[in-house]
């Protein structure tokens, strides 16, 4: 008596559900990203987090600022000290830096209004 079947049918289904799950996700990172209208761009540098450069002058980012990878997953600032990157990025009320996004090479290319023009 064989009690082991290697894939039920109920099995084979879930299996492939995760299968067309995985594709999903993997497609949705190939998408091209948006970024909002007031967006600049410039040159970021993380000093000692809050405190950055952006386009060599001091700026800070604010509390719960988020920083988005090229692959548009959430970094962390103590994680790119000292690298300098070209970022999209928005200021909140106060002058701080808000939301900041980490461009691709495409990204990059694309003409974009930098601060102070």
């Amino acid at each position: 008596m064989n009690r082991c079947s290697p894939f039920s049918a109920s099995r084979r289904v879930l299996l492939t559900l995760a299968g067309l799950g995985l594709c999903t996700l993997a497609h949705a990172q190939l998408q091209v990203r948006n970024f909002p209208a007031s967006a600049l761009r410039g040159t970021m540098v993380v000093t000692q987090p809050p405190i950055i450069t952006m386009d060599g002058k001091p700026a800070q980012l604010s509390p719960g600022a988020r920083i988005k990878g090229a692959n548009n997953l959430l970094v962390l600032s103590g994680s790119i000290v000292g690298q300098e990157l070209t970022v999209n990025y928005t200021v909140e009320q106060h002058g701080m830096v808000h939301d900041v996004w980490i461009l691709t090479e495409a990204e990059a290319a694309e003409k974009r209004k930098r601060a102070g023009q």
